[in-house]
């Protein structure tokens, strides 16, 4: 399949709510006036409506981050509960590729399997088409920040600048939060923290804008012709790579020891006022690095719409260095689903003996 990259727009659909005047007070009027009072309700209550609905559909289908208020003891608490509305074809599904088979019937429209050390193709599927990558963005974000030698123990302050104006999600960093670099960077590794990975940007020498141009150089660099980045955290479906471009980024971070070690930790505790004693607790987005039947060596997830569920992994299979790259994929699980198939794949064909997976 040719190389080509993929947007669309799409529109929510709007229900009016005809709000019921009470039947006491339209007796009090004249019939003239009843009629204009219901009109003039009616119209006022749809529109506030559509608002309503309009906004709710933009949140739930990026994946909104939202609050819900519930009493306890007579005290107000308000909880934050993520909303992930998956019925929104991605890009991959506009372009036909849901419809492409695989021996494994991967639930991912993007497959490619690599062997790290002889650069073998495994397993491939659709691996030269462009596609939005959503947070895998956040391992070529890492990657500049490390070798830009930029001082780790830096302190950052999350400003204005670093709130989700793309998809409008939410983050446990507020304003006004200040940590170092590495910590930053640490969870934007692990647990795809947006407004970490936009502050590591922001506070590039040239600001975000230069920071962005060295991205797009460094995949030049590395021959990821089939790349283009726009932001630091992968919000925007404008930051697209094929799967073998992909496979040349995991290669390139994994030379560095401070990328593996963050993006493989499963938890990681950040005090967001270094004077202060409030703490907060972040775990991986890839269950798959605290289980024992994996070698993780190097992953990275990611999500949005456009995107589908994403996942890239260096891991080592019956003592063989393998790169995996999953894009598009449908389900909370699906993409390490397809990572669990790709394992058993390769070990039963590394051991015909072995009973076989499919």
């Amino acid at each position: 399949m040719g190389k080509s990259m993929f947007t669309f727009t799409s529109g929510a659909s709007l229900f009016a709510i005809v709000a019921l005047v009470p039947a006491l007070t339209l007796g009090m009027m004249s019939e003239a006036n009843a009629a204009h009072h219901k009109k003039h309700v009616a119209k006022s209550a749809s529109a506030k409506s559509k608002q309503v609905a309009s906004k709710a559909s933009k949140r739930q289908k990026h994946g909104a981050t939202l609050a819900k208020s519930t009493k306890h003891r007579g005290k107000k608490q308000v909880a934050a509960h993520r909303v992930e509305v998956e019925d929104r074809p991605s890009n991959g599904d506009r372009a036909g590729l849901k419809h492409s088979d695989d021996p494994l019937a991967l639930a991912s429209n993007v497959a490619f399997v690599v062997d790290q050390d002889s650069s073998k193709v495994l397993f491939e599927k659709n691996s030269e088409v462009s596609l939005p990558i959503a947070s895998i963005t956040k391992l070529m974000t890492s990657l500049v920040v490390v070798e830009a030698k930029q001082d780790l123990d830096e302190v950052i302050e999350i400003t204005n600048e670093d709130l989700d104006k793309e998809k409008g999600t939410g983050s446990r960093l507020q304003v006004g939060a200040k940590l170092s670099r590495a910590d930053l960077l640490h969870i934007a590794l692990m647990s795809s923290e947006n407004r970490a990975a936009s502050a590591l940007g922001r506070n590039y020498p040239g600001g975000l804008a230069a920071f962005v141009n060295a991205m797009n150089a460094k995949a030049k660099q590395l021959g990821m012709n089939d790349t283009s980045y726009v932001d630091s955290s992968g919000l925007s479906s404008k930051n697209v790579a094929s799967a073998r471009d992909l496979v040349k980024l995991i290669n390139a971070a994994y030379q560095y020891p401070l990328i593996r070690e963050y993006s493989t930790d499963s938890k990681y505790v950040v005090t967001p006022n270094p004077n202060g004693r409030r703490t907060l607790e972040y775990g991986t987005t890839n269950k798959l690095v605290a289980d024992s039947e994996w070698q993780i060596g190097l992953q990275k997830t990611g999500y949005i719409a456009e995107a589908g569920r994403c996942l890239v992994m260096q891991a080592i299979i019956e003592g063989r260095a393998v790169v995996m790259v999953f894009l598009d994929s449908k389900g909370k699980y699906s993409r390490l689903a397809d990572a669990g198939r790709i394992k058993k794949w390769i070990q039963n064909t590394m051991h015909p003996q072995a009973k076989q997976y499919m």
